[in-house]
């Protein structure tokens, strides 16, 4: 025994060798396989697999029941792959038209098929995936060379989200369903059904200096907008003395400036659905952070989305919307969310918290001091039970809303 173990460390690596080189030789075997069992259904491998069964019954036994049966599986399946030969030449085109709607528009698509073939087409399946779990199927008869057979079908969109349509898949099999082909002619398609908004009044200035940033009512003594002169108090900047105006009233005077500034919202939605009653509930919140981006867009303002592991920041209207759309449910934590938003977007001047009535107030104070204390917070939270409210505690307004046409007056009184 000694001695066999002394010798395993040099026998070892021959065999490992040895068995790597067979293992490579039957890689066509190997691949021929998969591509059969890629081409049986479910009701083609149990079938296989009983007249395996069948045959090593008879075999062994020498049950003459079980010769019949695996006699009659063989023939059912090398009938049924007389319907896999032969090779079909087809250009499948696909338009969806609009690619990006509010929830419950229409979008319509269709779907055209030529058969490329300098030969008649039989008639033929193709298969054309609507979301994860809707499948349509479109029968295309009998096209002559060059012909071209063409079928309009709707896309749904009553739910917010990115429904992806495609690819348009054709399909070969026998009438029993032991055996089918499928090969796919186009891509996947992503329609952005975006989430319903309402209109919001602009959300006023914010605090970051920006050489770009819009000027506001505040006082400055060091900005870029030159408002008037006043008398030199110790500690202001030298720098900022006008030497021709002191000269002329014989005292020291100095520039005082507008604040110029450039606003940057960051919209903060809680992804854990245990935070809210419903899913309906998510689905308003959602709604909620989307009409405050577009009321940030549209003042010109910088504007960061996050929810759970979606973000996007600085984006443009239709990009800020696509995050929503592809917004989910997870698992994160609202503060460790906000502390990657504070990370994304460290000149936020506004931070709205939007959040379910599960979420603890100590759990948004938490949230809420992940960003400094100059920035401006506002906590939403979404309760369809509940009536429209707002309560403030140091300076931290909670917002309460049951329905998304609420937001407009709420923020109104939460941002005064």
């Amino acid at each position: 025994m000694k001695s066999l173990l002394a010798r395993a460390p040099g026998v070892l690596p021959p065999l490992r060798a040895f068995g790597t080189r067979w293992w490579e030789r039957l890689a066509p075997v190997r691949s021929m396989a998969a591509r059969i069992w890629g081409v049986l259904t479910p009701l083609g491998r149990g079938l296989l697999a009983l007249t395996l069964l069948a045959l090593a019954s008879s075999i062994r036994l020498g049950w003459a029941e079980m010769s019949v049966i695996a006699l009659a599986g063989l023939l059912l399946m090398a009938g049924s792959t007389l319907f896999l030969f032969g090779r079909t030449r087809l250009r499948i085109e696909l338009q969806v038209e609009p690619q990006r709607v509010t929830v419950g528009e229409a979008v319509s698509g269709e779907l055209a098929v030529t058969n490329l073939a300098g030969r008649p087409m039989l008639p033929v399946t193709i298969e054309l995936p609507v979301d994860a779990d809707h499948v349509i199927e479109f029968g295309v008869p009998a096209l002559k060379s060059h012909g071209t057979y063409a079928e309009p079908f709707v896309v749904p969109t009553h739910r917010r989200g990115v429904v992806e349509v495609g690819p348009a898949t054709s399909v070969r099999g026998d009438p029993v369903g032991i055996l089918r082909r499928d090969h796919a002619w186009t891509h996947v398609t992503e329609v952005f059904v975006h989430p319903k908004v309402v209109q919001l009044d602009p959300l006023g200035a914010g605090l970051m200096r920006d050489l770009e940033g819009k000027t506001s009512e505040n006082v400055s003594p060091s900005d870029l907008a030159f408002h008037a002169l006043r008398e030199y108090t110790p500690g202001d900047d030298l720098r900022h003395v006008h030497w021709r105006s002191t000269a002329r009233h014989g005292k020291l005077l100095v520039r005082q400036f507008l604040d110029t500034r450039r606003s940057h919202l960051n919209a903060i939605v809680d992804a854990n659905l245990d935070a809210y009653r419903s899913e309906e509930d998510y689905e308003t919140a959602i709604s909620v952070a989307a009409s405050l981006m577009v009321r940030a867009i549209l003042d010109d303002y910088d504007a960061t989305f996050l929810s759970g592991p979606h973000a996007t920041t600085r984006g443009t209207g239709r990009a800020a919307l696509d995050a929503c759309a592809r917004a989910v449910p997870g698992r994160e934590r609202l503060v460790s969310v906000a502390a990657q938003g504070n990370r994304l977007a460290p000149d936020t001047s506004i931070a709205v918290f939007i959040t379910g009535p599960g979420t603890e107030f100590l759990e948004l104070q938490r949230s809420a001091a992940q960003f400094p204390i100059e920035v401006t917070r506002v906590a939403v939270r979404v309760d369809g039970t509940a009536e429209p409210g707002l309560r403030k505690a140091e300076a931290f307004p909670v917002l309460t809303l049951g329905r998304l046409d609420q937001l407009p007056g709420l923020l109104r009184w939460g941002l005064s």
